[in-house]
């Protein structure tokens, strides 16, 4: 099921959205200040790219750099991309079938906001009752 859940979300703007992300990494190499943001960006490409079976996760050790970090990638990067989730968050709506796809693109826009101070991991590998933003069912 994750699998048919992953072909359907590359196919109904997956693709568009990991290359936003892989576009915001390229700008931040460009601007040599700003590589940090640039890994960030790429783990967000990828797990746009195959979302169902893994899930965002707050990682306990953030503290004041990814506070700091998550401030200048909302104002460089973030208000574009969490844009880009609410549009496709809405085009998604308007079907059906798109309706599960719209709350995940809604839960990644919050995560397009605030990327530092987060891990992408598989939903498998996650304790019972975790706290985590989970693209495409609950964890176990």
């Amino acid at each position: 099921m994750r699998t048919i859940g992953n072909v359907l979300w590359l196919l109904l703007g997956g693709i568009e959205l990991a290359l936003g992300y892989l576009v915001a990494a390229l700008l931040a190499i460009v601007f040599i200040v700003t590589i940090p943001f640039a890994v960030p960006a790429v783990r967000l490409a990828l797990f746009c790219l195959w979302p169902f079976g893994r899930t965002l996760v707050k990682k306990p050790e953030a503290g004041a750099g990814s506070a700091i970090g998550n401030v200048v990638w909302l104002i460089l990067f973030g208000w574009w991309l969490a844009l880009g989730h609410l549009v496709a968050a809405f085009l998604m709506a308007i079907t059906i079938i798109g309706i599960p796809f719209a709350i995940a693109h809604t839960k990644l826009a919050v995560t397009a906001l605030w990327p530092f101070g987060t891990e992408v991991v598989s939903i498998d590998s996650l304790p019972v009752g975790s706290n985590s933003i989970v693209v495409g069912g609950q964890p176990n």
